[in-house]
């Protein structure tokens, strides 16, 4: 198994800042999935949804990861909250490092992200039952790729990244 560490989690887990907190503390590199994704097709992701839709998208994941596992050692690695949706992705994660659920409430993501307009899955008239339904379904699958789940409800962005490089980088 490679040496690079994977931030999962629903939207507004702390998965971008975390990481970056992470790679900073453990002085390694960091790598957004979607912002690789963002430059490989050329557009924001809300975009990238408009334009070609999610099925292509999560196709795009999938190819990022598969490169990643080829090219990537010794970063952390922040993924988009639908990337472990797909089984393929799941494993692959597996393969690429260690894989780390950063478990949050809904409450704790509706409040982090209310005014947030630049996330095409939330785009919903009840946000509230969007968060509850995507989360019934998501969390599981991020249990199940996940080899260190980490609460991050009532922790500083500090706080977690120490608990992860703990966890999951000097493991």
């Amino acid at each position: 198994m490679k040496d690079n560490v994977i931030l999962i989690g629903f939207m507004g887990a702390g998965k971008t800042s975390v990481s970056k907190a992470l790679a900073k503390l453990e002085q390694m590199p960091l790598i957004d999935t979607d912002e690789q994704i963002e430059a490989e097709v050329g557009m924001a992701t809300s975009r990238i949804f408009e334009t070609y839709g999610e099925e292509y998208f999560r196709q795009t994941e999938t190819s990022i990861l598969e490169k990643l596992i080829r090219e990537t050692d010794h970063s952390v690695i922040s993924v988009g909250g639908g990337l472990p949706v797909r089984e393929i992705n799941r494993k692959l994660m597996r393969e690429l490092g260690t894989v780390v659920f950063l478990n949050v409430k809904a409450e704790t993501v509706l409040k982090r992200l209310e005014g947030d307009t630049t996330r095409p899955m939330l785009y919903a008239d009840d946000k509230e039952k969007r968060v509850n339904d995507l989360m019934a379904f998501r969390n599981p699958l991020y249990r199940e790729a996940a080899q260190v789940v980490i609460d991050t409800d009532e922790k500083s962005v500090e706080q977690i990244a120490r608990e992860v490089a703990e966890l999951a980088v000097r493991r």
